[in-house]
């Protein structure tokens, strides 16, 4: 017999059913059918909210093992202050910030750090790391004063910012013993990425020539350049320069000497002073040399400086023509002192050998660089000079046509003098005629010269012998006869030499390889 039957399993959602299939009645199939498959549906539920419930809770329990922080916002909890943990409000967390800033600020008062420019700067939030930092900093030699200028480096973080730039700057050759000028002329350096600040300049330098041993030294001397855009000022500057006739091979050698051009600007400094030196008088490709050999030149005040002292020279009665000449000679003089000088020296000269004011400019002209020697100097070459039995008038018109004189190495003008009074066998006036006599090399020029005229029956003066290289000293050796327009030529500053690329103003006199002790 078939019966018709119902079964099925209760879903949260929906409800299986299966008709019409044959089974056998159980004991229990008196019972209305209709009744029982609303009971078994009714177990079923109570089981799966049962599981339901388990499972609930289980995840709950894990959650609460993993992060035992968190907690319910709801405004119940909040209200009811039943949960164990609390979140500090905004208001709570502003205020521990202000009170541990507070902290620190103390801190530093009492070792006597002003922190007035450090707020709204991030520090560290407790007195220890503040502490470590300092200490840190006292380890590469920085002060308390040191700080104190630059306030701002209590913001860097010893192991962010300050060991990779130290570390880097020790690989390039910075040297432990200038580390600590270096610290104090750029502290900002302690802030700056090395990948992304600090390496691109490094590249920079290498590729205007100056060698990898000199980058160093180059940011020794300047290290403000680490803080210089690639295409702001270094790059126009150096374009300037080569504008003007300084080589591009010079430019490294230029940069390595005096690496400030880099961070000077060319319309306000270089460009005026280049055109200052060409209004005294100075061919600009002169300049161009002129920087390549003593770059340091740009660095003089044209208003506060050199102005003032180019005015002084033309005061000492040195001619206006002759300016340029003074200043390519001896670039140093317009960046001194120079009014003081010249009164110290003027005065000097006048007592020991009766100069007047215009000698002195004649003495100025020729020699710049007297006004750097010291009195001692002066002094023991005036008597030297008396000793080998001149006139007070003859040292006088002596030192106006040779004043270097008064900066040659005396025990070598010694050995010269001897030379000339026991084997040229000359009367004192040919000296007083010729003074760079002194000048020369006793072994390289005077002595085989001396031979060669003597040999061949020559009468000469000091300075047909003497002042000419040694090809025409040769052809001289042909003459039938002595050109007297020869003999009264004396040495004197060549601009046109001097602006020859690669020249370095070299004459016959062997005064520039002379000890210069003498000079202050």
């Amino acid at each position: 017999m078939l019966s018709r039957s119902y079964s099925g399993v209760a879903k949260p959602t929906f409800l299986l059913a299966h008709q019409d299939l044959p089974v056998r009645l159980s004991w229990r199939s008196n019972l209305p059918l209709r009744r029982r498959c609303d009971h078994r549906i009714l177990q079923i539920s109570r089981f799966q909210t049962s599981v339901s419930e388990r499972n609930s809770s289980s995840r709950s329990d894990d959650s609460t093992a993993v992060r035992p922080n968190r907690v319910r916002l709801g405004r119940r909890d909040r209200d009811s202050g039943s949960s164990l943990y609390s979140r500090p409000s905004l208001a709570e967390m502003r205020s521990e910030r202000i009170e541990n800033r507070a902290r620190v600020y103390e801190f530093l008062r009492g070792i006597g750090i002003v922190p007035d420019e450090l707020d709204g700067l991030e520090l560290p939030v407790t007195v220890e790391v503040m502490k470590e930092r300092i200490d840190f900093l006292h380890k590469l030699g920085l002060t308390i004063e040191d700080i104190n200028n630059y306030p701002l480096v209590l913001g860097c973080s010893v192991k962010k910012n300050m060991i990779p730039v130290l570390d880097y700057l020790g690989k390039l050759g910075v040297r432990k013993s200038a580390l600590v000028e270096f610290l104090r002329r750029y502290p900002q350096v302690l802030h700056a990425s090395v990948v992304v600040d600090l390496a691109p300049v490094v590249k920079y330098l290498q590729g205007m020539d100056i060698k990898p041993h000199d980058v160093p030294r180059v940011l020794e001397k300047y290290p403000e350049v680490l803080g210089f855009k690639l295409e702001g000022t270094m790059s126009t500057s150096v374009a300037y320069l080569v504008g003007i006739g300084v080589g591009r091979r010079e430019i490294g050698g230029v940069l390595t000497r005096y690496p400030e051009i880099l961070g000077m600007r060319v319309g306000r400094m270089i460009k005026p002073f280049v055109e200052y030196l060409e209004y005294l008088g100075i061919p600009r490709l002169a300049v161009a040399r002129l920087i390549e050999k003593s770059p340091y030149i740009l660095g003089f005040g044209l208003d506060e400086t050199v102005i003032p002292n180019v005015e002084s020279l033309l005061e000492f009665h040195v001619r206006r023509t002759l300016v340029p000449s003074v200043v390519v000679q001896y670039p140093e003089i317009i960046g001194t002192d120079l009014k003081t000088k010249l009164l110290n020296q003027r005065s000097l000269l006048s007592s020991v050998t009766e100069l007047s004011d215009e000698e002195f400019g004649r003495v100025v002209e020729r020699m710049p660089q007297v006004v750097s020697l010291s009195n001692s100097a002066v002094v023991k070459h005036v008597d030297f000079l008396k000793d080998c039995g001149f006139l007070s008038q003859q040292v006088k018109d002596m030192v106006v046509g040779c004043p270097q004189l008064l900066a040659l190495n005396i025990d070598i003008m010694k050995l010269s003098f001897d030379y000339f009074r026991k084997e040229m066998e000359r009367p004192l006036d040919d000296l007083v005629a010729f003074p760079s006599f002194f000048t020369y090399g006793l072994e390289s020029t005077i002595k085989p010269r001396h031979r060669r005229i003597a040999k061949k029956g020559l009468k000469c003066s000091l300075a047909w012998l003497l002042n000419c290289s040694d090809e025409k000293f040769k052809d001289r050796m042909n003459y039938d006869s002595i050109d007297l327009e020869e003999m009264d030529a004396l040495p004197s500053f060549d601009m046109n030499s001097f602006m020859k690329p690669g020249s370095d103003d070299e004459s016959e006199s062997d005064y520039d390889d002379e000890d210069d002790e003498e000079f202050v």
